[in-house]
């Protein structure tokens, strides 16, 4: 049994954050665990209050898995403020964990922020060294980079640049294009670029894509696929959690977690 891990932080609503990771862990077959490192209080309206954890009692959660259960991939969301940033990057050098996915999660739906301005230089210095891919969007390779992105050449620029900031591979998606037809996620290995598009869904039921495509990416890391294969699977897991509303709450739903297995009637062609 291949494990996962999620540090990041909880959705009261079920939508994002260790709810959203544990049940795409669950649906691509492996066995997920979890570190908090924030209470939020939302729902599909928009983020009603913050409450993050002690930089310590993320540190113990990650200790306690590590030392037992261990992960064979993780990821990190929601990480807040520079303190859990840098108790994350040292639990993760401590136990030489390679296989770390990035989702640097800023901004919720509804426009709270979820990052503090001086931690994203903790994520830059101490987090993105250490990853082997990061998923920024459009939103936050800008932050990320400090150039504004337009076009297709804007974000191979700033794909460039984040590379330079450590990050092994990244995924620039393509969710904020202005591009109404295409969905066009670009994926970079620090030497050549891969495109990744699927038809645009128009439907408000995508709260919580980022943090499923992220976690989608570290389940097949998890089973031993390669970058490219796990991002391209990872894409069609969340096409199908969007394509396919489940119509919840009265502002932006989330996905539908289980509809790639349903779709496929079952994953072991993708076992890895």
């Amino acid at each position: 049994m291949k494990r996962a891990m999620t540090i990041a932080g909880s959705d009261s609503g079920g939508g994002a954050g260790i709810q959203a990771d544990l049940k795409t862990f669950q649906e691509l077959k492996v066995f997920g665990t979890s570190a908090l490192t924030a209470v939020t209080a939302q729902n599909t309206l928009g983020v009603q209050g913050v409450f993050p954890m002690d930089a310590e009692a993320v540190a113990k959660q990650i200790q306690s898995v590590g030392e037992d259960i261990g992960t064979d991939a993780l990821k990190t969301g929601m990480l807040f403020n520079a303190e859990i940033i840098e108790a994350v990057a040292e639990k993760i050098k401590q136990f030489g964990w390679e296989k770390v996915v990035v989702d640097p999660v800023m901004i919720a739906k509804g426009g709270a922020s979820l990052l503090q301005q001086e931690a994203v230089s903790a994520l830059k210095n101490h987090l993105l060294p250490l990853c082997l891919v990061v998923t920024p969007n459009i939103p936050e390779a800008e932050v990320l980079t400090g150039m504004t992105i337009h076009s297709q050449d804007d974000k191979k620029e700033a794909a460039r640049r984040i590379h330079v900031l450590g990050a092994k591979n990244l995924v620039i998606k393509g969710g904020h294009d202005k591009d109404a037809n295409e969905s066009v996620d670009l994926l970079f290995n620090g030497e050549n670029f891969e495109v990744f598009s699927f038809p645009r869904v128009e439907t408000r039921s995508t709260h919580g894509t980022g943090c499923t495509f992220s976690a989608a990416i570290t389940a097949q890391l998890a089973k031993g696929l390669t970058v490219y294969d796990a991002v391209s699977v990872a894409k069609e897991f969340i096409h199908s959690a969007i394509a396919n509303p489940l119509n919840i709450g009265q502002g932006h739903g989330p996905t539908n977690h289980w509809a790639f297995n349903t779709e496929k009637g079952g994953i072991t062609s993708w076992q890895g």
